[in-house]
């Protein structure tokens, strides 16, 4: 997916309503208050040598420093939100809002911004060090954010 592309997915689903229950429709989970889409993921990594993963990450990382630019351009600077106290959380029984209580599971950090009501933030998560990375997104009410 091209940055032009990725943006125009950010906007549909900043645009969308929110569906009443949690659901899945291919790269989009969406939930009461949420919706989270993978804008790309890698091949997993089951046997890959550490230069293979080191190769994809710096790559992810890349896209996501020039998506971050993008929509800074568009709302300026983003607020950066550390997932370790929601994953924390979580370890410990206790109950986190969604969207963040998906994305603590594998995304350490998300760069975000409130636009009109709604939270999006984007960030690269991988779940375990033999699964895939993702660039993903997440929409919000605007109170699930940082």
């Amino acid at each position: 997916m091209t940055l032009d592309e990725q943006l125009t997915t950010i906007d549909a689903l900043r645009l969308r309503a929110f569906p009443a229950q949690r659901t899945r429709s291919g790269l989009v989970e969406s939930g009461p208050g949420f919706h989270i889409a993978d804008l790309r993921v890698s091949a997993d990594f089951w046997d890959a040598d550490l230069a293979e993963v080191a190769e994809a990450e710096e790559e992810f990382e890349a896209e996501l420093t020039a998506l971050v630019q993008a929509l800074s351009l568009r709302w300026g600077e983003p607020e950066t939100l550390d997932l370790t106290p929601h994953l924390e959380r979580t370890a410990s029984g206790l109950p986190v809002p969604p969207p963040l209580d998906t994305l603590c599971g594998y995304v350490p950090l998300m760069h975000g911004w409130r636009v009109r009501g709604r939270w999006i933030g984007v960030g690269v998560g991988q779940g375990d060090r033999e699964l895939p990375f993702q660039l993903l997104v997440a929409v919000g009410e605007a109170a699930c954010g940082p």
